[in-house]
């Protein structure tokens, strides 16, 4: 990064064209510093260098929202190392150029394309157009690894839309006017057309003759290494990546999704919006502005918080729309209709949820709470679980079934790798509040009973494909209004043990509770009503469960679970029939709530340590209180997956409540 630093300073210096040595005003974007890369910095570096050669006058640096990571941390190294800088708005920039007090701008890149097309934060791209019309050099700093020749232009990177709430909200707390569409990428594409050079640790990458970028010829002149060829686009043959643009072409090429939306001739109308609250898939909501919409939902190659790094089969798309289809037929009242789906496309169009529907961890983070949410998953759950069942379709039907579905392989690994290994293994992925947490999260990678009741979840997991799950069941999954919940995002399913779907939910309303002492506001009858969720949920699906059981579980033959001639007077069972299958449902139901404990406390451990956490925690602003809350959560987590056997949910309930209140 020093090599970077150097190479920047004398470069922008010659560019702007002062006496040899007179100091130059520099403006930057985001954050490049030794917060973000790592020792002297990038883009930062090159202001590093001017300063320690006192040819720095001044730096500004953008609050690059919505994340501020300008405001929060370059400001912050700026202010630290006591350089003249100033903080200004994104919007300011302009404006301070039009005054003549920016001699040139020099900014950071995630992917630099062959022909210098660079990616980068939101708002780079403002930056280069408004140096143009000023007559500002405008410089990208980067290692050459962020040099990508295989990739022939910026049209080729896939941009991501980050979810609305990062624009509408400020601390948990909403601004924003409610009903207002929201666009929010996380990086733009800045044409090299418009840069002036690419500043590197071997040089700096200028243009050729023609006035364009030959990256690929730059790296391997200084690295003696071939460009790979240029890489086609990720994904089967047929598909292309879909933005907030191109998803109104697909839909209005669709005769299904266009028939939702009152037909193609009205394409001019549409808009569109990515709203993906997850980490794996993209999600777009297309309305034609006359009250029709659809959700259209693809999956692209790779895990989406990730990256390319983190390849994932797009299989997972055929998984979710035949489970999505399954569990509509079961339960059409709490699970939304597909219109569509395109295998080579990996795209499912949906029915679009209208407002004031909305994502339920959203709502429960701030501080809502859903009178009939609990009663209608334990219905979802219940519908779901035994309609998918040996129970109610016969062993023989259930093994073709799952044949026909497959295992969902990918997703499954994932699950398996995340929830029952990592969070007590010493594994990259993890990550906690520290250092608050480090001595917990060591305690876990130490516990051997909790590894030994984790590797027993994870073979019950593998092994037991007792019913069609959501798979991935969690406050995120679920979208209500004060009278509806529907139930989503079904990309993990596949045939797996019925707990899994029942304690994973639990599981979230769990984390939800423990979170609430770090919100804001006075959330005791928040609390009182989580709970309550805890023992109306599984209430609601234990009653469904057994009403469905009985009224359509008893079998004629032997192919079912409960045949008759065993269960029923009728088909000739000898002693007490129906006192003998109430005592063989019990049985049943114990050990599913056995099993639903236990993989609840399984999801609450990887929640706090793991990949992936939860909103409702990492909204907690102080991370010390977060910690606590985190801690109790954990706790509780550890007594599940080991007791599960031995409680009751009044057991569970009154246990949280002990250990928040301890």
């Amino acid at each position: 990064n020093r090599a970077i630093g150097g190479f920047g300073a004398d470069a922008l210096c010659a560019a702007v064209g002062k006496p040899e040595g007179a100091p130059i005003r520099v403006l930057t974007h985001c954050n490049t510093g030794s917060l973000a890369t790592a020792g002297y910095g990038t883009a930062l570096g090159v202001v590093r260098s001017l300063r320690e050669s006192n040819r720095l006058e001044h730096i500004y640096c953008n609050e690059t929202r919505p994340y501020n990571q300008g405001a929060r941390l370059t400001a912050y190294e700026i202010a630290f190392e006591k350089m003249p800088g100033t903080l200004i708005c994104d919007s300011a920039a302009a404006a301070l150029m039009a005054q003549g007090k920016v001699d040139a701008v020099v900014v950071g890149a995630d992917r630099v394309a062959d022909n210098g097309d660079t990616a980068n934060k939101i708002g780079t791209y403002n930056l280069a157009v408004s140096c143009a019309y000023h007559g500002i050099p405008f410089f990208v700093a980067a290692p050459i690894s962020t040099l990508d020749p295989s990739t022939a232009t910026g049209g080729d990177i896939v941009i991501e839309d980050r979810p609305a709430a990062e624009i509408t909200h400020s601390l948990g707390t909403r601004v924003a006017a409610e009903g207002i569409d929201v666009w929010n990428p996380s990086f733009d594409v800045t044409p090299g057309t418009l840069i002036t050079g690419i500043i590197t640790e071997k040089g700096v990458v200028r243009k050729t003759l023609g006035n364009v970028f030959a990256v690929g010829n730059f790296v391997k002149g200084v690295t003696g290494r071939e460009a790979a060829p240029h890489r086609p686009p990720p994904g089967p043959p047929g598909f292309i990546a879909l933005d907030t643009t191109t998803v109104l072409d697909y839909c209005a090429g669709r005769p299904e999704a266009a028939a939702a939306l009152g037909g193609a001739g009205g394409r001019s109308g549409w808009r569109a919006r990515e709203v993906g609250d997850g980490n794996i898939n993209f999600v777009y909501v297309v309305d034609n502005g006359a009250g029709g919409a659809v959700v259209v939902k693809q999956a692209l190659p790779y895990v989406r918080c990730v990256g390319e790094a983190w390849p994932l089969t797009q299989e997972r798309v055929r998984y979710e729309a035949e489970a999505l289809q399954t569990a509509h037929g079961f339960c059409p009242a709490h699970v939304p209709a597909v219109h569509l789906y395109d295998a080579p496309m990996s795209v499912i169009v949906m029915r679009y949820l209208e407002p004031p529907h909305i994502i339920v961890r959203g709502g429960i983070v701030a501080g809502t709470a859903y009178a009939q949410l609990a009663e209608h998953v334990g219905e979802y759950l219940a519908t779901t679980l035994f309609g998918s069942s040996a129970l109610n379709v016969g062993c023989e039907a259930l093994r073709k079934a799952r044949q026909a579905f497959g295992q969902n392989e990918a997703m499954c690994a994932l699950t398996e790798q995340v929830i029952f290994t990592e969070p007590y293994a010493a594994a990259s992925n993890n990550h906690w509040t520290s250092p608050q947490l480090d001595a917990d999260a060591a305690a876990l990678r130490c516990d051997a009973e909790l590894k030994s009741a984790a590797c027993a979840l994870k073979s019950k997991f593998a092994c037991d494909g007792a019913a069609l799950l959501h798979g991935d069941l969690h406050t995120g999954s679920v979208m209500c209004t004060a009278s509806t919940t529907f139930v989503i995002d079904h990309e993990f399913a596949f045939y797996g043990p019925m707990g899994f779907d029942v304690g994973a939910f639990l599981a979230n309303l769990l984390l939800a509770y423990f979170a609430q002492d770090g919100q804001e506001g006075d959330r005791a009858a928040q609390e009182v009503w989580l709970l309550q969720c805890v023992s109306t949920t599984w209430g609601t699906f234990r009653r469904r469960f057994l009403e469905l059981w009985t009224a359509v579980g008893v079998n004629e033959g032997t192919a079912g679970l409960t045949p008759g001639v065993l269960f029923s007077s009728e088909a000739g069972a000898e002693g007490d029939a129906a006192a003998a299958l109430a005592k063989h449902q019990e049985a049943y139901v114990a050990e599913l709530l056995k099993d639903s404990l236990g993989f609840a406390g399984a999801k609450m451990t990887r929640r706090i340590v793991g990949i992936a956490h939860v909103a409702d925690m990492d909204s907690i602003a102080d991370p010390d209180v977060r910690a606590v809350c985190e801690r109790r959560a954990l706790r509780c987590g550890r007594r599940l997956m080991l007791e599960a056997g031995t409680l009751s949910v009044e057991d569970v309930v009154a246990m949280a409540e002990q250990l928040r209140t301890a």
